[in-house]
C-alpha cells in the first residue's frame, strides 16, 4: 500500500490514499493555520474511529439497534516520555442491548486494527529516494 505526502503550503501535509486527500494542519501557535486537524490529532481519532467501527460492526452482525449507542476515547500522557501513556475507551451501550454481550462487544472493540498496531508495531525506515 502506498501512500503519497503533498505540501500544499504553509505548514499543511496532505495525504493522497486511496482517492482521498486527507487534509492536516497545525495550530496556530505552532506555526499552521489550524484549518485542518494535526497530524497528531488524526492518529488520534483513527483509533477511536476503529474501534467505534469494530462495536458498530458486532451490532449490525446481531440486529442489534445503535441507537443510544455512544463511545468516549480518554487519553492520558506519560510524562516521562511525552507520549500516550493510557488510552481509555468507555462505551455506553444504548437501552435493551443485551446483557449476553457486554463482553463481547467490549472484545470487540479490542480488536480494532489500528489497536493491534500497539501490540505488534511495523518496523520503521526513513531514507533519502534518488
Amino acid at each position: 500500500m502506498k501512500l503519497d505526502i503533498v505540501f500544499p503550503g504553509g505548514k499543511k501535509v496532505d495525504v493522497l490514499y486511496h482517492g482521498f486527500r486527507i487534509l492536516s494542519d497545525q495550530p496556530v501557535e505552532d506555526g499552521g493555520e489550524n484549518s485542518a486537524p494535526s497530524p497528531y490529532d488524526l492518529f488520534l481519532s483513527s483509533i477511536a474511529a476503529c474501534a467505534g467501527y469494530y462495536v458498530i460492526a458486532f451490532c449490525a452482525q446481531r440486529g442489534i439497534s445503535s441507537e443510544g449507542l455512544a463511545m468516549t476515547m480518554n487519553c492520558e500522557k506519560n510524562e516521562e516520555t511525552h507520549t500516550i501513556g493510557k488510552i481509555d475507551i468507555a462505551i455506553k451501550l444504548p437501552a435493551g442491548f443485551p446483557e449476553k454481550y457486554r463482553n463481547a462487544v467490549v472484545k470487540a472493540a479490542e480488536s480494532c486494527g489500528v489497536k493491534k498496531h500497539f501490540v505488534y508495531p511495523p518496523e520503521f525506515s526513513v531514507f533519502i529516494e534518488s
